[in-house]
């Protein structure tokens, strides 16, 4: 990848001014352009794909992809969902490099690439009330029973991506791990600010497939989905 490409990759990540302070979503998803009366210079290939990032519209809803992995969902959903603000969550540099380059290729102006903890993002970093919607597919299991601490969804994190909600937002989990399964229901009967969302379905909510899940389907291992909204 040419320097140029390297350069409009990178304008699709966030680079906050402050790590300790709630994003403001509007800096998230702007982009300055040149003004109506300039005089437009002649660009390169790859300049001409840095104007997919114009003209955003933050009055779109926001969805979060929390642990966003190599961006096949989040990419697919903001594919499909062009009316909506989307922001893949990743901490590994190489994952959230390949995702900015994935909406880069795929002329995806609606998404934005975050690098850091999902957990810190909730608890941090998202303002309250302010984020329609978020996805955690196929989140590290922890198999081991010593290492379930470390497991992202529990009851404090539950709590976290509540208030980041709006009033009526929902948060969709899907995870192949049957015990994690288990350990995810246990939390949301204990977190008061979300309500399990009985009638949601997959295939309806999230159709829209990650890397993972396709492997997991072609050796029939079972996908369990969750749903819940704010209350």
């Amino acid at each position: 990848m040419g320097a140029a490409a390297n350069q409009v990759s990178e304008a699709f990540f966030f680079q906050p001014a402050s790590w300790f302070e709630p994003f403001n979503w509007e800096h998230v998803f702007e982009q300055s352009a040149h003004p109506p009366s300039a005089p437009q210079p002649v660009q390169s290939e790859d300049e001409k794909h840095s104007n997919i990032l114009k003209n955003v519209g933050i009055s779109f809803p926001i969805h979060a992809d929390l642990g966003a992995g190599d961006g096949g969902f989040v990419c697919q959903r903001a594919r499909n969902h062009p009316k909506t603000n989307f922001l893949a969550v990743e901490r590994l540099l190489g994952r959230a490099r390949k995702i900015a380059r994935r909406a880069r290729r795929e002329r995806l102006p609606n998404v934005r690439v975050v690098r850091i903890e999902a957990s810190y993002a909730v608890e941090h970093l998202f303002s309250a009330s302010s984020v329609r919607s978020m996805t955690i597919l196929f989140p590290d299991p922890w198999p081991k029973r010593r290492h379930h601490k470390n497991r992202l969804i529990q009851r404090p994190f539950l709590e976290h991506c509540a208030a980041c909600l709006e009033p009526g937002g929902w948060l969709a989990i899907k995870t192949d791990d049957a015990s994690y399964l288990e350990q995810i229901n246990m939390a949301f009967s204990e977190c008061k600010g979300l309500k399990r969302w009985m009638e949601a379905r997959s295939e309806t909510l999230i159709p829209e497939t990650t890397d993972f899940e396709r492997e997991f389907l072609k050796e029939n291992r079972p996908i369990y989905f969750v749903a819940a909204i704010r209350t």
